[in-house]
């Protein structure tokens, strides 16, 4: 290499910065060894220049290397001018210093017992310090924080930091596919990672503040229709599809899974309070107390019905088989006109 100042006439004085880095995520293509002097010097990890532009910089000396006790370190020139001699204009300052992500690794050790179940996970400090902005002039301590690519479950710990902190009520969606973790551990994917990390944030910081906040949180996939696809024409619609067309609900959903849909289509929060009740052994759903109140087992007797009635829903969902017949069917709308003549009927 050249003499190390041979370019201060043009281009001024420098400051170097590492060329080896330990901090990223693993790129094969970033391992090499770098040739000095005939001796192939490597990185710890992995450098955070192609192999193409570290010789070029190489080469046009730009690289400082130090040796000490025959551990070599690798360093780029910033220089105060560019390649034209312009003097470099100064970078914007972050906002911020720290935290960093080698802190969001350490914290998610520290909630899996010193096992690192997820790679490079943000920092919930720097995510709570985000969600923490005010806008607008306006400090909503209400909001809805929305992650699309939840990862670990970051949001969702940042967000109960914050309620344990200012009291706030502030609730969080995650949305992540289920793709298949990185890492070695016991955890199928990352959405079952996610769902233990926000378990596990959440009794900590219970622990640790004894904050009364909302620590519960619900899980939904997204499916298919509850519906059987009954759009037959009559050529193809034989005497071996009536009986799959008893009901125009799929055989393997469940109370909930309608419920659910009946909540969507209502416009109804699904954060809302949910409660299931025995009565009579047929499964009864509440929603926000009598918001909505559901019930989708088959042949419900005219008691039970009664029973609902009498809480005076303002709306009420039925399946077509919870009545015998049509005559057990129209029984009901004259019950509900005698006892809660407000409520919506809606059957599926």
């Amino acid at each position: 290499m050249t003499e190390v100042h041979s370019k201060y006439e043009t281009r001024g004085g420098f400051i170097t910065q590492p060329l080896a880095t330990n901090s990223k995520d693993n790129r094969p293509n970033l391992v090499y060894p770098l040739i000095h002097n005939g001796i192939e010097i490597w990185p710890e990890k992995q450098w955070i220049w192609s192999k193409e532009r570290l010789y070029k910089a190489y080469e046009n000396d730009e690289v400082v290397i130090n040796n000490s006790n025959g551990k070599y370190s690798v360093r780029m020139k910033q220089y105060l001018k560019d390649e034209n001699g312009n003097m470099r204009k100064g970078k914007p300052v972050s906002i911020l210093n720290g935290p960093f992500n080698q802190e969001g690794t350490k914290e998610i050790k520290e909630l899996f017992d010193g096992v690192d179940p997820f790679g490079f996970p943000k920092p919930s400090k720097l995510i709570e310090y985000f969600f923490s902005f005010s806008i607008n002039n306006s400090d909503d301590k209400e909001g809805i924080y929305l992650d699309f690519f939840s990862g670990s479950g970051t949001s969702a710990h940042a967000v109960m930091n914050l309620n344990a902190k200012d009291g706030g009520n502030r609730k969080f969606i995650l949305v992540q596919l289920p793709e298949l973790n990185k890492t070695e551990s016991q955890f199928a994917n990352i959405c079952e990672l996610g769902k233990e990390r926000i378990r596990r944030a959440a009794k900590k910081i219970k622990e640790n503040t004894g904050a009364d906040i909302d620590y519960g949180f619900r899980v939904y996939r997204v499916d298919s229709s509850n519906m059987k696809d009954v759009y037959y024409t009559p050529d193809k619609l034989g005497q071996m599809n009536l009986d799959d067309m008893a009901s125009n609900i799929k055989e393997d959903r469940t109370g909930e899974d309608l419920l659910i849909q009946v909540m969507l289509e209502c416009g109804l929060e699904l954060s809302l309070p949910m409660e299931s009740r025995d009565i009579e052994g047929k499964t009864v759903h509440y929603v926000a107390g009598n918001s909505l109140i559901a019930c989708f087992d088959d042949e419900v007797s005219e008691s039970v019905i009664k029973k609902i009635a009498e809480d005076q829903p303002l709306r009420v969902v039925f399946r077509d088989s919870s009545f015998r017949d049509d005559s057990a069917r129209i029984n009901v709308e004259e019950l509900f006109k005698l006892l809660s003549p407000s409520t919506e009927i809606q059957v599926l």
